[in-house]
């Protein structure tokens, strides 16, 4: 899919926010949803998506884009006071040449061990809901 791609109200991330497909609820309010990654790079990857229906960065009017960067920031110091990891990886892709497979705008908040590497991004290897439930629990505690 290119940056010029249509928004499809059937992906996913618009079936976990209309409660289609259930997710691990970090935060929720009126403009964004955080949620666990059902398929984690690390202990506590995190994802952070608008409500609004964007593609990518190019596509979020910019006013949305301001408050889905700020909770990022927001939920990223709750995963980083709940998880202690040694740093924390942000990411965002946009097109899938760069590696975009979901095609809704959101952001990865993924901790980063100095011991340990993480898994490939969209690797496959689904996580056990009730650890992420557990992890999402945690993190929700330091908001």
């Amino acid at each position: 899919m290119s940056l010029q791609t249509q928004y499809d109200p059937k992906n996913i991330f618009a079936k976990i926010l209309s409660g289609e497909i259930p997710s691990a609820k970090v935060y929720e309010d009126a403009r964004i949803l955080s949620f666990m990654d059902a398929f984690p790079q690390t202990k506590g990857h995190t994802l952070v998506i608008p409500k609004v229906k964007a593609c990518n960065l190019f596509d979020i009017p910019s006013e949305h884009l301001q408050n889905l960067i700020a909770q990022t920031q927001k939920i990223g110091r709750a995963v980083r006071d709940a998880l202690e990891p040694d740093g924390i990886r942000l990411m965002q892709f946009n097109g899938e040449a760069a590696g975009q497979t979901v095609f809704h705008i959101h952001f990865h908040i993924i901790p980063a061990w100095s011991e340990a590497a993480p898994r490939k991004h969209a690797s496959g290897e689904m996580a056990d809901i009730n650890e992420l439930k557990d992890l999402a629990a945690r993190i929700k505690a330091k908001l």
